[in-house]
């Protein structure tokens, strides 16, 4: 009897190491990837698919966002035209990766007045949209770790000189503003990631 309650304990046991074993190892890879992640500035000419580029916008549009506004928007660029522009006398990587995200955000959003459910939306400044578009440009490079590609993150707002270039030759409308432009590929090099682990940079409860 005692070695019957011995063997079902260990099956119980077992039982619950497997169920716990998809979680754990669930967060171990976001956890590595985290880690791993790494600014790519070079790609192979290898293309990027369809899917591939939709898991990236999935990605990007799960990132949090300030009363759920969702302000950010995505262009999509493929046409070497159009990635030449983009990359202006900064070339390299933009003009070289086989795509190209354009985080933008829309800077005013319509909205009804709060506390007047029944009155007319009213177009009001979003001030959060900076935020918005880092955390899903965040998630977007993140994701391109974890499927295997190679990304950077290169900054567009504020510099007027990157602003206008990118406004015009994508035709964003006027409340549209180009938040950074993320090239994309599979990694030609052997970048590693930056160990920018600093225990001098923490606070607990007080400065």
């Amino acid at each position: 009897m005692k070695v019957l309650r011995i063997i079902l304990l260990t099956a119980v046991l077992m039982g619950m190491a497997v169920a716990c074993a998809p979680k754990q190892a669930a967060e171990k890879s976001a956890l590595e990837t985290i880690a791993s992640r790494k600014s790519v500035r070079s790609y192979t000419d290898q293309a990027v698919s369809q899917e591939q580029i939709e898991t990236l916008l999935r990605a990007a549009m799960a990132a949090p966002t300030g009363m759920n506004l969702q302000p950010w928007r995505f262009v999509v660029v493929q046409d070497q035209a159009v990635k030449d522009v983009l990359a202006g006398p900064r070339g390299g990587m933009i003009a070289q990766a086989p795509v190209v995200f354009v985080v933008c955000g829309q800077t005013t959003m319509s909205r009804t007045p709060f506390g007047q459910p029944d009155a007319a939306p009213e177009e009001v400044e979003n001030g959060n949209w900076t935020a918005d578009c880092a955390a899903a440009t965040e998630n977007l490079l993140l994701a391109a770790e974890a499927i295997g590609l190679g990304a950077v993150w290169t900054a567009c707002y504020p510099y007027e000189d990157r602003m206008t270039p990118a406004r015009e030759v994508l035709g964003l409308p006027a409340n549209v503003t180009p938040y950074c432009v993320v090239p994309v590929g599979y990694p030609a090099g052997d970048d590693q990631p930056k160990d920018k682990w600093k225990p001098e940079n923490i606070h607990y409860d007080r400065w």
